[in-house]
């Protein structure tokens, strides 16, 4: 144990050292970065410019008189944008010898096109008329639901909708009723059926059997 307390002690020593050298130089690397935002040809302060760090989130904007200030770190890049500017972006030296640093930043106003805008004369009474009576008025609700009413809409829904729960059980069941009631005798086939064939051919006569693709 007395061995190991001179190792404890130097140890503790070299790391307190680490650790007030890495302070330091995290300490000398700050900058308080102040200055004011100006506009380059009247020199008057621009309010609402976004002043970022690159590659963090740290940012603020100028108040009304153009004046900002905001924590950099040496070898930032600072970047200065507005809406109605060209943006600027400038670099904190690694060389800077100081923790203060201040700046007059002058931009440049930015000019934005607009798209083409064509303007027509208003159009005569023959044009008005003859446009109104082309135009499709898109179907509302009601006439939607008179087209789904529609006999050929009704058959095609029928035949592309799959049945729901209630369909499927009452089909099921019929099936276990007829399969219950000709146990141990042969099902009647259709094909001698009056009732299947006159339903044969109506359905033949509404088109069922005709190919949809």
């Amino acid at each position: 144990m007395k061995k190991l307390l001179p190792l404890l002690l130097l140890f503790s020593i070299a790391f307190t050292k680490h650790a007030n050298a890495q302070f330091e130089t995290v300490k000398d690397s700050v900058v308080q970065l102040y200055g004011i935002v100006m506009t380059a040809d009247s020199l008057v302060g621009i309010p609402a410019v976004s002043i970022t760090i690159k590659g963090s989130h740290r940012g603020t904007i100028t108040n009304n008189q153009g004046v900002f200030s905001i924590v950099v770190l040496k070898g930032d890049v600072v970047e200065f944008t507005h809406v109605s500017y060209k943006p600027k972006t400038i670099i904190i030296p690694r060389n800077l010898e100081g923790n203060q640093q201040s700046i007059v930043q002058l931009m440049v106003e930015d000019t934005t096109y607009l798209p083409v805008t064509i303007i027509r004369p208003r159009p005569t009474p023959q044009q008005f008329e003859r446009d109104f009576v082309k135009t499709k008025v898109p179907d509302d609700q009601i006439e939607i639901a008179r087209q789904n009413n529609d006999v050929a809409k009704r058959r095609i829904l029928m035949n592309s909708i799959p049945g729901d729960g209630s369909e499927a059980s009452s089909l099921q069941f019929r099936n276990i009723a007829t399969k219950a009631t000709y146990t141990g005798q042969i099902p009647p086939m259709n094909i001698f059926n009056p009732a299947a064939w006159s339903e044969f051919i109506q359905a033949w006569k509404r088109g069922d059997f005709k190919n949809k693709h």
